[in-house]
C-alpha cells in the first residue's frame, strides 16, 4: 500500500461524488416527478423527439467523418516535415481555444448566405447556415481536435522498422496500412471518434447560432432543455437530459467494446 493512500482515495470519491455521482443521480430522480405516464409523455412529444433525433444522428455524422479527416492531418503532422507544420499542428487546437459563442459567431458569418462560403454554397443550391448541414459543419469543426490529439501520440510512438519488415515481406502501401498501422491505431482511433461524438453531443455555444433553431427542423437537444428551463419545467428538462444520458451511455458500451476488441486484435 503507498503511503497516503486513504486520503488520495477519499478525495477521489469525494470529488467523484460532488461532480459527477450526485448531479447525475438528481438528474435520474427529478424526472419522475411527472410519473411514469409524464416522463413517457414529455420524451414522446414530436419537438423533443426531433431535438434528440437530429443531435444524436448529425453527432455521429461528424464524428465519422472526423474519423478520416482526423487521421489523415495526424498522419501528416507525425509523418512529414513542412514549411508552417507547427502553426498547421497549433491551429488544430483552435476549436479548443476558442469560446464556444466566439466559434458559433464566426462559423454563422463564413457560413451565412452572405458569407464568404455561404454564397458559394447557394449558387450550387446548398443552404448552410440555419440548416441541418449547418450545425453539421459545426459539430465537426468542434469534434476533429479530439480525433487528431488521440492519434498523434500513438503515431509518433509507432515503430517503423515494423512497417519497414512489412514493406521487404511484399507488402504493398495499402497492405502495410491496414494490416500493420491499423491495428496499432484502431483503439486510439474510437477513442478520439468517441470523444468528439461526446462533445457534439452536448455542445450548445457553437451550434445555436448557426442552427437557426426551429422547432422539428434545425433545433438541437441542448437549446430545448435550455428553453424547458426557461419556462421552469425543471422536470420536462431533466428528463429530456436523461433521455440524452441513456442514449449516450448506450452508445458509451458498443464504442468501448470495439475498442477492446481491436486492442486485443492489435496485441495478437
Amino acid at each position: 500500500m503507498l503511503p497516503g493512500f486513504g486520503v488520495s482515495l477519499g478525495i477521489t470519491l469525494a470529488y467523484l461524488g460532488a461532480i459527477v455521482i450526485i448531479p447525475l443521480t438528481a438528474l435520474a430522480l427529478r424526472p419522475w416527478e411527472l410519473g411514469l405516464a409524464g416522463v413517457w409523455h414529455a420524451l414522446s412529444d414530436d419537438r423533443v423527439a426531433a431535438a434528440l433525433k437530429l443531435s444524436f444522428s448529425l453527432s455521429a455524422l461528424a464524428a465519422l467523418l472526423n474519423a478520416p479527416l482526423g487521421l489523415l492531418i495526424a498522419w501528416t503532422l507525425t509523418r512529414y516535415e513542412f514549411p508552417g507544420r507547427r502553426l498547421l499542428d497549433a491551429l488544430v487546437d483552435l476549436p479548443f481555444a476558442l469560446p464556444t459563442a466566439v466559434a458559433g459567431i464566426a462559423l454563422t458569418a463564413i457560413y451565412a448566405p452572405t458569407g464568404p462560403l455561404g454564397s458559394l454554397a447557394a449558387k450550387v443550391g446548398l443552404k448552410t447556415a440555419y440548416s441541418p448541414l449547418g450545425i453539421f459543419i459545426a459539430l465537426v469543426f468542434i469534434g476533429l481536435p479530439f480525433v487528431v490529439r488521440a492519434l498523434q501520440p500513438v503515431l509518433q510512438d509507432l515503430d517503423r522498422e515494423v512497417e519497414e519488415a512489412a514493406q521487404t515481406l511484399g507488402a504493398n502501401d495499402l497492405q502495410r496500412v491496414a494490416f500493420v498501422v491499423m491495428p496499432v491505431l484502431g483503439p486510439a482511433l474510437i477513442s478520439g471518434v468517441s470523444l468528439a461524438f461526446a462533445r457534439a453531443v452536448g455542445e450548445y455555444g457553437s451550434v445555436v447560432f448557426i442552427a437557426g433553431n426551429m422547432p422539428l427542423r434545425t433545433e438541437i437537444a441542448p437549446l430545448l432543455i435550455v428553453i424547458k428551463l426557461e419556462q421552469y419545467d425543471y422536470a420536462g428538462a431533466a428528463a429530456v437530459g436523461l433521455a440524452m444520458l441513456g442514449i449516450s451511455f448506450g452508445a458509451l458500451i458498443v464504442i468501448n467494446t470495439a475498442q477492446v476488441v481491436l486492442a486485443n486484435r492489435g496485441r495478437r
